[in-house]
């Protein structure tokens, strides 16, 4: 009974050692599988996290990176013997476009001058009708003209320089950069950049521990935030895929994204796609990204073209853009440059003595102004209304397109200057007018190219733009249209005609008199038609305007270019219409190139990111008025500028220069405008105050004193007008208006339409008197049209 007890319990005793054993090994097997298992679902989560930022990483790599706005170009400087160009504008040219001076030219991008000579190496570019290589020029200058260009082995050539960049339009973010590849870099540039960003770069796998393990232990033993461990892999990362947000979960992300990324791409495309992905600077809305548009936007030079203390300064701004700002903080700059400077020389990059040298020169950063490029506001709101039209906001925001306008940058400045400085001048001696405004458009005569756009008294003002939506009565500009209206009727009107400028009285449709009056409260009596507009007479103004119609003559405005139906009211004849400056120079455009409409052209080709012509825009012309009878109305526009209210500008230019245009005075003084045109000029000016108040300027006191100042300056060619073979030139007497001959006194040479000149001679052809006063007019409207 008692062994079968001990035995009966001796098993049981077993059977529970056993239980333990196994519930002890069972615990740890569960523990392990429960491992094994937590892994497995660990693993598989994060091969599927990783996939999902691997496709991430894939797909923006691959595919377009950024959006590349449209950059906008002026046209390029060309240099050619007789070109209307002095040494100091050259060279200014030269200094926009970040030209070196040098005491010998040996790379491209470096000029020297010596007196009236100018050798330089142009850069090589990819222009709008194909790539020109860098080439070595000598250009020597006589009378405020270039008199000859040779080459390298002194045989007389031509060239251009690259044009300016003035401006691009930019997608959403506003980032703006120039795409920069590693061969386009200065040597000593990726170097510089490895010794001081990241020296395994070429070593590690996106991800650098040992730079981690650094960055923790520094910071660690200081106490804060010192250094970063980050490699450019990870800061391309966070850059180009995440946000600023200081959290593990972006670090976390950043380290497999760098491993990634590592493990799909070359460490040239990745380290090519950082440099052009790396922020640098802010110019208002427009972020600066990438090191080829910071060397640009920093020292106005390609960055194949920078010194070793620029590559420096550049490098070491990564650290802190707004930090290291050389233009804000020079010294903090300066301080940092210096450092990289030394660091580079640590690293063999350069030499110490080469370091040396390079920490005793100065930052060497342009100013603002030579890269403005709001500069040209105006200007490229315009080429924006004209793209617009032809692209969509996607493809000019994104697709890198090169637009090459017609502005001319030479043209550009003298025109705001002329209208900044005039400005000045009457708000100074009217102090009641501070307020007051101005614009101006300068157009090519003969092609309708656009060369300049002010739509402010202050360059580079982007509000609103004036010279294309300000519209304002033109007064007496109209003037030129009424009569051009008139001489169309040769049977009724030649410029001898006599016309009547005494006292109007018209009864308008709502019952109102309208009595327009002389500027100076005079009727003048009879006059010949071609004084009358020379004078610019209201009254014989509105009386040859209704005889003609009214409707007649806004039709024929609108057929030269007015873009706009007006209503038919008596006092349009005398410019109650509103126009902007940019509408006129249309209108204008027409009759300085003989009656043949020319649409305004601010683009000259449109080419994709890699250089291929997209468009290009063609010269349209029309004929829109038979040329003999704008050849009358020139001939008057000129004497406007010799003996009528345009004579003011001969103060400036040279006597031997012909010039046409029209003065142009709204009600009130509101409005005071100018249009005219050399042979290779045409500009229209506008001033007056934004509120429409009365301004203490006429359109000769106002304007025309902006446009001879431009014109002095910008020494514009005389006009060569050719007779149409429609037309021939008599001699006439002003008195009688009958024929007369050269010898008698006031006799004036006029042009007319064959068949309608006077057919009765005056009684002097037959008694051969001597000059009297007034024969020297005549002898300068004599040799004219010879």
């Amino acid at each position: 009974m008692t062994e079968r007890i001990r035995t009966g319990r001796q098993p049981a005793k077993k059977g529970k050692q056993r239980n333990g054993k196994a519930k002890k090994g069972g615990f740890w097997k569960k523990l392990f599988k429960l491992t094994a298992l937590l892994l497995v679902i660990g693993g598989v989560l994060f091969v599927g996290y990783a996939s999902k930022l691997d496709i991430e990483v894939t797909e923006r790599f691959e595919g377009k990176k950024w959006a590349i706005p449209a950059k906008v170009y002026a046209q390029p400087l060309e240099l050619f013997s007789t070109r209307r160009i002095n040494v100091k504008q050259l060279v200014q040219q030269l200094d926009q476009l970040g030209y070196q001076s040098v005491s010998y030219v040996e790379r491209a991008g470096q000029y020297h001058q010596k007196g009236n000579v100018v050798t330089l190496k142009t850069r090589g570019f990819q222009f709008d009708d194909g790539y020109e290589e860098p080439v070595l020029i000598k250009v020597l200058f006589r009378n405020k003209q270039i008199q000859k260009v040779t080459d390298q082995i002194g045989q007389e050539t031509l060239a251009r320089l690259e044009p300016q960049l003035i401006g691009g339009i930019y997608p959403a973010s506003n980032e703006d950069r120039l795409l920069t590849k590693l061969e386009q870099l200065p040597e000593t540039f990726i170097p510089a950049l490895l010794a001081v960003e990241d020296r395994n770069y070429y070593d590690h796998w996106g991800v650098s521990p040992k730079s981690i393990a650094r960055a923790f232990y520094i910071n660690f033993k200081t106490g804060r935030a010192v250094q970063g461990g980050s490699t450019l892999t990870q800061q391309l990362v966070k850059n180009l895929y995440l946000s600023n947000e200081r959290s593990l979960k972006r670090k976390a992300n950043e380290a497999i994204m760098a491993g990634l990324l590592d493990f799909h791409y070359d460490k040239d495309e990745i380290l090519e796609t950082y440099i052009n992905e790396v922020f640098l600077g802010q110019q208002g809305k427009r972020a600066i990204h990438g090191f080829g548009l910071a060397s640009q936007f920093f020292f106005g030079q390609p960055i194949n073209e920078l010194s070793a203390e620029k590559v420096a300064l550049l490098v070491g701004m990564v650290k802190g853009p707004s930090q290291y700002n050389p233009r804000r903080k020079p010294e903090k700059a300066l301080k940092r440059r210096n450092l990289v400077l030394k660091v580079m020389a640590q690293q063999g990059v350069i030499t110490e003595q080469e370091a040396n040298q390079a920490q005793q020169k100065p930052l060497g950063v342009v100013k603002h102004s030579k890269v403005q490029m709001n500069h040209y506001y105006a200007y490229l709101d315009l080429v924006k209304r004209q793209l617009k039209r032809d692209y969509d906001e996607e493809n000019l925001t994104s697709q890198g397109l090169r637009i090459f306008t017609n502005l001319d940058p030479i043209v550009q400045q003298q025109a705001q200057e002329s209208l900044t400085d005039t400005l000045k001048k009457v708000r100074k001696s009217n102090q009641k007018h501070k307020a007051l405004q101005g614009a101006m458009v300068v157009t090519a005569p003969g092609s309708g190219d656009v060369l300049a756009v002010v739509g402010d008294r202050k360059a580079g003002y982007t509000g609103f733009n004036r010279a294309v939506d300000a519209q304002r009565h033109i007064g007496s500009l109209i003037k030129p249209i009424v009569f051009l209206s008139a001489l169309t009727e040769p049977e009724q009107y030649t410029l001898a005609t006599f016309v009547d400028d005494s006292k109007v009285s018209i009864k308008t449709q709502d019952g109102q008199l309208w009595e327009p009056d002389n500027f100076d409260h005079k009727s003048h009596g009879t006059v010949p038609l071609h004084e009358a507009l020379a004078k610019s007479y209201n009254l014989a103004t509105a009386k040859i305007g209704l005889t003609i119609g009214v409707e007649k003559v806004l039709q024929l405005l609108k057929t030269l270019g007015a873009d706009q139906d007006f209503p038919a009211y008596p006092s349009s004849l005398l410019g109650a219409v509103a126009m902007s400056p940019v509408e006129v120079a249309t209108v204008y455009q027409t009759l300085a190139g003989g009656g043949f409409k020319v649409p305004l052209r601010t683009i000259r080709a449109v080419l994709d990111a890699e250089g291929k012509p997209l468009q290009r825009y063609p010269l349209a012309i029309q004929q829109v008025v038979p040329t003999e009878y704008v050849h009358l109305l020139q001939y008057v526009m000129q004497e406007v500028m010799r003996e009528g209210t345009g004579r003011r500008a001969y103060r400036l230019l040279n006597n031997k220069v012909r010039v046409a245009g029209k003065t142009g005075t709204s009600n009130d003084q509101r409005d005071s405008w100018f249009a005219g045109y050399s042979e290779d000029y045409l500009a229209v000016v506008w001033m007056g105050h934004d509120d429409n108040k009365p301004t203490p300027v006429t359109g000769s006191s106002g304007a025309l004193r902006v446009w001879s100042d431009f014109m002095f300056n910008v020494n514009p060619k005389s006009l060569q007008p050719k007779v149409p073979d429609q037309v021939h030139y008599v001699w006439v007497d002003e008195i009688s208006g009958m024929l007369a001959n050269e010898s008698c006194a006031g006799a004036r040479y006029l042009p007319f339409i064959k068949g309608s000149e006077p057919q009765e001679e005056s009684s002097c052809i037959v008694r051969h008197q001597p000059r009297r006063r007034g024969s020297k007019v005549v002898d300068w409207f004599r040799t004219l049209f010879r």
